[in-house]
């Protein structure tokens, strides 16, 4: 669809992850549509273009570079909001989502032995089972994909879907922890599960300091906006920030150590470590720079 972009990479032949893989994105195993196609859509890359192309479109223009005039009218073109509403906000949840082939009735189950193995032989790996026939619909798990759109500051301050994901943001139930940001809504199907029966889950819990210097920068943005969620977000940005602030100084004082990403439910460092890479942006935290 014209507009929509999607992230290259997925392996539609897998038979082993329970959601294949998004590792062009970043975010991994991030569940996406649950059958890859080259009709899905990702808010979280459209966001990134409707941001980066500002981004170029203002160097363009500083460096009387050719290329000012198109990257600006793609800027224009994504920066409206009809268009990602029409791309990605579900009717149903108001929230920003994938589109794609998708279902969420699936599971890992065992295989059986060929006739005739030996036995101690070792297993076969687990493998995925379609228990319902996949659909083109919104992809409506909410976690830090959904988020994209508030991440990036794409959003009017008076935008409705700004003042349900605000709303969302402080719900424990969802992803509000003493932490930060878990990755993935407690409520989603997908929370917490492997992706194989040796991958453990990665992006579907844990808080990552990355994604939320984004929130905590965004809520700051919403915070200095006149509109009816000023409010709302500036007591967000107080809290959250506190939260991160307060667990990584924790953790480093009990091991020592930054870590790549914090355990959702006991705010304990997990992962890489010292992972002084995007988790020391509580530097930047801590100082308030945006």
């Amino acid at each position: 669809m014209p507009g929509s972009y999607r992230w290259r990479g997925r392996d539609a032949s897998s038979r082993t992850e329970l959601n294949p893989k998004t590792l062009t994105s970043g975010l991994d195993d991030y569940p996406r549509a649950s059958h890859p196609s080259e009709d899905e859509r990702h808010v979280d890359l459209y966001s990134w273009l409707a941001f980066s192309s500002g981004v170029l479109a203002e160097a363009a223009h500083l460096l009387n570079h050719p290329s000012s005039d198109s990257l600006t009218s793609t800027h224009h073109m994504l920066s409206n909001t009809a268009l990602l509403d029409k791309l990605h906000l579900s009717s149903k949840t108001k929230r920003y989502c994938d589109y794609g082939l998708h279902t969420d009735k699936v599971r890992l189950v065992e295989q059986r032995p060929p006739p005739g193995q030996a036995p101690g032989a070792p297993p076969l790996p687990k493998v995925r089972l379609t228990m319902e026939a996949p659909q083109m619909q919104f992809v409506e798990h909410f976690g830090y994909v959904s988020l994209f759109p508030l991440l990036l500051r794409l959003l009017t301050p008076d935008h409705p879907a700004l003042g349900k994901l605000l709303t969302d943001l402080r719900n424990p139930a969802l992803l509000w922890t003493n932490y930060g940001l878990r990755s993935l809504s407690k409520d989603s199907p997908m929370y917490l599960q492997k992706n194989t029966e040796t991958d453990p889950p990665y992006w579907r819990g844990p808080v990552w300091i990355n994604i939320n210097y984004l929130a905590v920068k965004a809520l700051h943005h919403y915070s200095d906006l006149p509109g009816p969620f000023q409010e709302k977000a500036f007591h967000l940005y107080k809290e959250l920030r506190n939260n991160i602030i307060s667990n990584i100084l924790k953790e480093y004082r009990q091991s020592s150590y930054i870590w790549e990403n914090y355990d959702d439910i006991t705010g304990k460092g997990r992962g890489s470590h010292p992972f002084t890479g995007w988790s020391a942006l509580v530097v930047l935290l801590m100082g308030e720079v945006y």
